[in-house]
């Protein structure tokens, strides 16, 4: 069995009924939650955001992220103020994400029998880690923990590289950050403490979870850059992309009338009272996007 089936195997058996989000999704549920999602799936029903539209994230910035979210009514899917291994890589993916909680030892009891019975090991992270695909991006609510909140020293966050080719995101800590800073990975995290993971109890993968002042889904796609990570709905990717698109076009078309003496100022958008600029600018956009361009609101 494929070790992402063996991990939702073991900890379905303990989903609680109605609106807990503790332990996984079945696949029908993860439908249910990402229905609007307009891509492909995987297995178990995460999105599956297609590789060529990753690609064009990693030329994304959050503002041009934020310029469409919060107008589609997701106001709480970015989060700052964050440790970054290296601030040069963006980093992109897809969410898979992992839920800790404060060990309490009769919820830990009974999911650490069913893991035993299922040959699975002790290490909680390692469990999460063996699930992850190319191209996926590990996202851990660890409540902002440091001391014993550490989920990856050098060896599993090589792991975690060696599979993916992405990246890492924890609300919580790592730990032989020596060891891990040669690695060329994206890492985002809140400190770091040579203490191992401790305390803790694994409670949900590819569930919902809080980091921070944002919701994440299974499926999102994770956009980090140097301000602070966003975390897209499936649904408002190609959106996200085509205004973007479009900022580039404007900015490049401003660039050249500044430069001609035609704008006098670096204007957001073409001046109101120019209405010949601004039907040039209307089909220098067209020509450039190769289709009509989005009506502004």
């Amino acid at each position: 069995m494929h070790a992402s089936a063996t991990l939702a195997f073991c900890l379905l058996p303990f989903a609680l009924p109605c609106s807990s989000q503790v332990f996984s999704f079945t696949r029908e549920q993860m439908i249910e939650y990402t229905a609007t999602n307009p891509f492909p799936r995987f297995e178990d029903g995460r999105p599956k955001v297609p590789d060529e539209l990753l690609e064009k994230c990693k030329g994304l910035s959050a503002e041009e992220v934020w310029a469409v979210l919060p107008g589609e009514k997701f106001r709480n899917q970015y989060e700052g103020n964050w440790q970054i291994l290296h601030p040069e890589r963006k980093l992109v993916g897809r969410a898979v994400t992992a839920q800790f909680m404060p060990y309490r030892p009769d919820v830990a009891g009974v999911v650490e029998a069913r893991a035993k019975a299922m040959g699975l090991g002790e290490n909680h992270n390692q469990r999460v880690i063996d699930s992850l695909k190319p191209g996926d991006v590990l996202v851990v609510d660890l409540f902002g923990k440091i001391e014993e909140g550490t989920i990856v020293g050098d060896n599993l966050a090589t792991a975690i590289f060696a599979e993916t080719k992405t990246g890492l995101v924890v609300d919580g800590a790592i730990r032989d950050l020596e060891g891990i800073f040669p690695i060329d990975m994206a890492l985002y995290f809140r400190g770091a403490h040579p203490t191992p993971l401790r305390n803790v109890m694994l409670t949900g993968v590819n569930v919902p979870v809080r980091i921070g002042n944002a919701t994440v889904m299974p499926g999102d796609v994770v956009f980090g850059d140097r301000e602070g990570i966003y975390f897209i709905p499936p649904n408002l990717l190609k959106k996200v992309l085509d205004r973007a698109d479009e900022t580039h076009i404007h900015d490049e078309w401003t660039k050249m009338k500044l430069l001609t003496g035609k704008y006098k100022s670096s204007e957001i958008y073409p001046s109101p009272s120019d209405p010949a600029l601004k039907k040039e600018y209307a089909e220098y956009l067209k020509k450039r996007l190769g289709r009509e361009p989005e009506a502004e609101k």
